[in-house]
């Protein structure tokens, strides 16, 4: 059956399609803008401290003392930002980290291990290159400044690359970050830390000990966790150990969960009585039941992320990246072996250690372990992980002052702006290869992770567009839906751009805010009984608001079908197994909501505008046309 043209005056857009936001669609979006103010902010810490060096470091080293009867902490403004405000910095890594383990590329175990060998490699091999270069000078005891990249910088770094590279490279590159800073922090700790004052650090165990007791017992109060941190990270600050190893912990140990129909149908029940009798006491389970369906991971990635993105970090850097420069220091700094190995360590040691540990991996695992992309987008991604700012510079400071902390400062920052370079470089060339061997070089031909948990069966399911398309996209639906009558003319858009599309639609009905939907599916499958499956669905997509019995009926008569066979089948409820297989379907991929899209078996996360899902169709295609 052809479908009907869609309206010229639709633009394709729906004001739902762009609040749909995955955790880390919404972590890679922020991360273009940060990476601008976060180079602004240390273009600005460098014309301070040029213009004003004395008042630079006099403010930066104004004393902040907080006091709690005769305790308390006094540090200067730097320790605040460097060791308080980017314990919250971490804190979003581990949440992020978290996400991608318990829901997103590395909840399938054998993924992990190449971004983790690939994350170590790429700390060892700066490191090595900075101690070849330092060899024999008194700066050795700086290799831990060599190592570590900097996640927002490098990831809003390739957010500026646009579409020159693909979705998967940022995935990989934050897990392999991750993997950095989380070593990185034990080397601070370890390596970096001032002299230990063990009953500090035996309090600090002992409050980690109790945060890990009381989320065993299923404790989901902020506050609690927010007080035993607190205390965690004042322990670990006398005891000498840089406390904001403490915020990545608490980021790991935050659950991440897709949210489950059966929790927002509480929370549908929860709001209908508040509607009927409100009151405070269910107006506050209304609350409760609306948190309670979102896993702890996505609220507070949504309630912090912006603060670190675009205020923490870019304060590190503006307390951090001012130093004196002129030509003389300049020249001093690029005959220094810490300068020189910084950069070379960051530069060549980077993606040296990246992408040689993943094709080492790859060939010794015979393509069992891959990176999620092509090689030529590995490479880029290896250089643009040379990005080491943020911890780079927190090393720094505890392990130089003076003069070598300044010639260190001009190797970060130097490296900063050669890995940008040599990443643009790389996706420069990719982009003069021909067609195959670009999508080859970007995309890789390694397999998806497949979200859609029932295939797409040709038999049983009801399908627009070839059968044997190249690309499949599935729409889990509901007639009721509002969302999904706003995305319908984007669907119709879609179809009639790409010619090789195989649409399917599922039944989802959400019965606990649209009361006609499962009646409406149901008959949906009485009109498929009688060979007018899409044009049924058309007419209920039309008419959202006039679902009664009443009205299906009379569409049924509209389309010519034989009514009194139709009538007896919503009567009989003949088309309800078959509505019901559809949401066990869905039950199984993890949705909850309508509408859902997923393409070629990976879920659609982000708007369902035409510009999001052709993108998506495209991406498909062509690596469909490498497999």
């Amino acid at each position: 059956m052809s479908m009907p043209p869609a309206s010229p005056n639709l633009s394709g857009r729906t004001e739902c399609g762009n609040d749909m936001r995955t955790p880390l669609r919404d972590f890679l979006r922020t991360e273009t803008g940060s990476a601008l103010i976060l180079l602004l902010a240390a273009i600005t810490a460098l014309a301070w401290a040029n213009l004003g060096p004395h008042a630079y470091e006099e403010f930066w080293h104004t004393h902040l003392s907080v006091s709690l009867g005769s305790a308390g902490v006094s540090l200067d403004l730097r320790e605040w930002v460097n060791s308080g405000l980017m314990t919250l910095f971490f804190f979003v890594v581990g949440l992020e980290a978290r996400r991608e383990f318990d829901m997103g590329e590395l909840r399938e175990r054998s993924r992990v291990t190449l971004p983790l060998l690939a994350g170590i490699s790429g700390m060892v091999v700066p490191v090595a290159v900075y101690l070849a270069v330092n060899a024999g000078h008194s700066s050795l005891h700086g290799w831990g400044v060599a190592m570590s990249t900097d996640t927002a910088f490098a990831l809003g770094m390739l957010a500026l690359l646009g579409n020159r590279l693909p979705g998967g490279l940022r995935i990989f590159i934050l897990t392999v970050a991750v993997v950095d800073d989380f070593v990185a922090l034990v080397v601070i700790a370890v390596a970096y830390s001032g002299h230990i004052q063990w009953p500090a650090l035996l309090a600090a165990l002992g409050l980690f000990g109790l945060i890990l007791l009381v989320r065993a017992t299923g404790v989901r109060r902020g506050a609690v966790y927010g007080l035993l941190a607190t205390a965690t990270w004042v322990a670990l600050l006398e005891s000498g150990v840089d406390p904001v190893v403490v915020g990545l912990a608490m980021g790991l140990l935050t659950y991440a969960y897709p949210a489950s129909r059966s929790d927002l149908e509480r929370a549908s029940g929860l709001f209908r009585l508040f509607r009927e009798q409100p009151t405070p006491e269910l107006e506050r389970e209304v609350r409760l039941g609306l948190a309670s369906a979102l896993s702890p991971n996505e609220r507070l990635q949504r309630l912090y992320h912006p603060w670190t993105s675009f205020v923490i970090v870019p304060l590190f850097a503006l307390a951090n990246a001012g130093i004196t420069v002129s030509a003389g220091q300049l020249a001093d700094a690029f005959a220094s072996p810490i300068t020189l190995g910084i950069l070379l360590g960051y530069v060549l040691g980077k993606p040296v250690g990246i992408f040689g540990v993943s094709w080492l991996v790859s060939r010794l695992s015979r393509g069992r372990l891959h990176p999620p992309v092509g090689w030529g987008a590995t490479l880029a991604g290896g250089s643009i992980a040379g990005v080491g700012f943020t911890v780079s510079l927190l090393i720094g400071t505890l392990a130089f002052s003076g003069e070598q902390l300044a010639q260190a400062k001009v190797g970060i920052l130097s490296a900063v702006v050669c890995s940008f370079a040599m990443t643009w470089a790389v996706t420069w060339v990719i982009g003069l290869l021909p067609g195959r061997s670009r999508s080859r070089a970007l995309l890789g031909t390694g397999e998806w992770i497949i979200d859609l948990a029932v295939p797409v069966d040709n038999e049983r399911d009801h399908i627009r567009g070839p059968l044997d398309a190249p690309v499949t996209v599935v729409e889990y639906g509901d007639f009721e839906c509002p969302y999904c009558g706003l995305a319908e003319p984007v669907v119709r858009e879609l179809l009639a751009d790409f010619g090789d599309v195989r649409y399917v639609w599922r039944h989802l009905p959400l019965e606990d805010v649209h009361p006609h939907a499962q009646l409406a599916a149901e008959a949906a499958e009485a009109a498929a009984d009688q060979g007018r499956y899409w044009d049924m669905h058309d007419l209920l997509m039309t008419h959202q608001g006039d679902l009664t019995a009443i009205d299906l009926i009379r569409y049924a008569g509209q389309l010519g079908l034989d009514t009194d066979r139709f009538r007896k089948a919503l009567r009989e409820h003949t088309g309800a197994s078959r509505v019901a297989e559809d949401v066990e379907s869905a039950d199984l991929s993890g949705v909850s909501g309508t509408p859902t899209f997923f393409v070629n078996g990976r879920r659609h996360h982000g708007a369902y505008d035409i510009e999001s899902l052709s993108a998506a169709v495209r991406a498909a295609k062509e690596r469909a046309a490498l497999t």
